[in-house]
C-alpha cells in the first residue's frame, strides 16, 4: 500500500492488510480514513455519555471543560442565528467537537486526522449546504428563490449565474478551507518528526493546537451564518 504518511506506516500497513485479506478491501487508504473516522466519532460518544452519566454541582476538569465550550458555542450560535437558531444547536456543536477531535487527534503521531481528506469535509460541507437551501424552502417557501435574481428584475439574467456560482462555491470553499489548513497541518507534522523524532519544537505544537481550535471554528461559524442567511426575512 502507498500512503504518504510514512509515520503512520505502523498502523496503515498491518489494518491494510487486514482488511485486504478479510475482507478483499483493496483501496487501503479510504478504509483507514473510515476506520479513524469512526474511532473519534466512538471517542466523542464515549466522552459525552461519561460526562452525561456524572454530571455533579461541583464540576470536575472534564465537566468544567465541556461546559465552557457547551455554553461558548451557545452563545455564539445566539448571536449569528438568534434564538431561532437553537433548534440548530445539536448538528453545530456535533459539527464543531467532531472536526476540533479530529485536528488535534491528527496531531498525535502515529493517528491520522480525516479532516485532512477531502470526502470527510465534503461531507460535512454538503450536510450544511442541503440543510441551508431546504431550511430556506421551508421557511420562506417559493419566496426563497428570488433572492438568486437580485433586488431588481432587470439584473436577473446577470444575478442569477452570480447567485447561484456564489451558493455552489459554499460547500467548495468549507471544504477546501479545512482540507488546505489540515493537511499542510500535518505534513509538516510529519517532515518534523522525521527531522526531529524525540523532540517536536513546542512553538509549533501550540501552533497546531492553535490551527486545530480556529479551523473548527471558522467552519462550525460559517455553517451558522449560512443557515442563518437562509432563515432571514428578507428573501
Amino acid at each position: 500500500m502507498e500512503h504518504g504518511y510514512l509515520i503512520l506506516d505502523f498502523i496503515n500497513k498491518p489494518l491494510y492488510h487486514f482488511l485486504h485479506e478479510n475482507f478483499h478491501l483493496t483501496d487501503g487508504n479510504h478504509m483507514i480514513q473510515v476506520t479513524f473516522t469512526w474511532f473519534y466519532m466512538i471517542i466523542i460518544i464515549l466522552l459525552s455519555f461519561l460526562v452525561a452519566r456524572s454530571i455533579k454541582l461541583v464540576p470536575g476538569r472534564l465537566q468544567n471543560f465541556l461546559e465552557v465550550v457547551i455554553s461558548g458555542l451557545k452563545g455564539l450560535l445566539v448571536d449569528t442565528m438568534g434564538e431561532k437558531g437553537m433548534i440548530f444547536f445539536p448538528l453545530m456543536a456535533t459539527i464543531f467537537l467532531f472536526i476540533l477531535v479530529c485536528n488535534l487527534g491528527g496531531i498525535i503521531p502515529g493517528f491520522y486526522s480525516p479532516t485532512a481528506n477531502l470526502n470527510t469535509n465534503l461531507s460535512m460541507a454538503l450536510t450544511v449546504f442541503l440543510l441551508t437551501h431546504i431550511v430556506g424552502v421551508k421557511i420562506h417557501g417559493a419566496k426563497y428563490i428570488k433572492q438568486f435574481f437580485g433586488p431588481v428584475w432587470w439584473m436577473a439574467p446577470i444575478m442569477f449565474p452570480v447567485e447561484v456560482i456564489g451558493h455552489l462555491a459554499r460547500p467548495l470553499s468549507l471544504t477546501m478551507r479545512l482540507f488546505g489548513n489540515i493537511f499542510g497541518e500535518d505534513l509538516v507534522l510529519i517532515v518534523l518528526l522525521i527531522l526531529v523524532p524525540f523532540l517536536m519544537p513546542i512553538p509549533m505544537l501550540v501552533l497546531m493546537l492553535f490551527t486545530s481550535l480556529l479551523q473548527a471554528f471558522v467552519f462550525t461559524l460559517l455553517a451558522m451564518m449560512y443557515i442563518s442567511g437562509a432563515m432571514e426575512e428578507g428573501h
